[in-house]
């Protein structure tokens, strides 16, 4: 019997992290190449991570601004993620192919508002 497992899964210790920053990296390129919304998602967060530095009063107060704004960028390549492989399997109106797209798009809307929420209560305290 075949291992099912994926060939890449063979390497280990230091040329793993290596293959593995290479494609985080080109993860990065390519949703920064074809996706609008990382485009302008990256563009706020080198706008507001300056920003959340110098508001920031306490390590804690900066660390939870960019923690809200990185996690925007997280959920965004993931939804992108969701997408293309959605595409890749069909261009198709569908249902579900509606539903998971518009579930990976209220993701991040929902960590935009949470961007809104963590730096409304910082600022405010």
């Amino acid at each position: 019997m075949s291992d099912p497992a994926s060939p890449f899964k063979g390497k280990t210790g230091l040329r793993r992290v290596l293959n593995a920053a290479v494609y985080s990296w080109a993860g990065l390129a390519a949703a920064f190449r074809h996706e609008d919304a990382f485009r302008q998602e990256v563009f706020l967060a080198l706008l507001l991570i300056p920003l959340a530095l110098v508001l920031g009063e306490t390590g804690m107060a900066r660390a939870l601004m960019i923690g809200a704004v990185l996690l925007v960028l997280i959920v965004e390549l993931l939804n992108s993620a969701i997408e293309a492989a959605v595409d890749r399997i069909s261009l198709e109106h569908h249902l579900l192919i509606k539903r998971a797209k518009d579930m990976g798009s209220a993701a991040v809307m929902i960590a935009l508002v949470n961007v809104a929420v963590v730096w409304a209560l910082v600022l405010l305290n």
